[in-house]
């Protein structure tokens, strides 16, 4: 995982607009906007001016518009904000994060399965670490 700017709430959403397609216009970016986010030509300009600035964005010129594109990943950003999370609300303890989720929420059959799954891998890497 890169090193993984402090992207905002509201920069995610330009962010988001980038994961799904690139390069693209600021224009094409205010149109691919979800409804709801109702914001001038002028902010969404200045959000991507910040994520210039953060290295999450770059771009390349063509012809009078710039296209812009990610250069952070989707995947770097998901760890980089699990991370922050995890950090931030749990003091790093990944045991007391997923016990606090499984307590409160429903799962399903499949997704009991699955979890057991990921804990059973994470098992056998354990213990392969601990004979060498």
């Amino acid at each position: 995982m890169k090193n993984v700017p402090n992207i905002t709430e509201a920069e995610s959403e330009i962010m988001k607009v980038l994961w799904e397609k690139n390069p693209l216009s600021a224009n094409e970016i205010i149109a691919s906007l979800p409804e709801e986010v109702n914001w001038s030509d002028q902010t969404v300009k200045t959000f991507l001016n910040r994520l210039l600035k953060k290295h999450a964005v770059d771009y390349e010129k063509s012809g009078r518009s710039y296209l812009y594109y990610p250069l952070v990943s989707y995947d770097d950003y998901v760890k980089a904000e699990n991370k922050s999370f995890l950090h931030r609300v749990y003091d790093g303890a990944v045991g007391m994060l997923f016990s606090k989720l499984l307590e409160q929420e429903e799962l399903t059959e499949k997704e009991i399965q699955h979890l057991e799954k990921i804990l059973q891998k994470k098992k056998v890497v354990s213990q392969k670490k601990k004979t060498h």
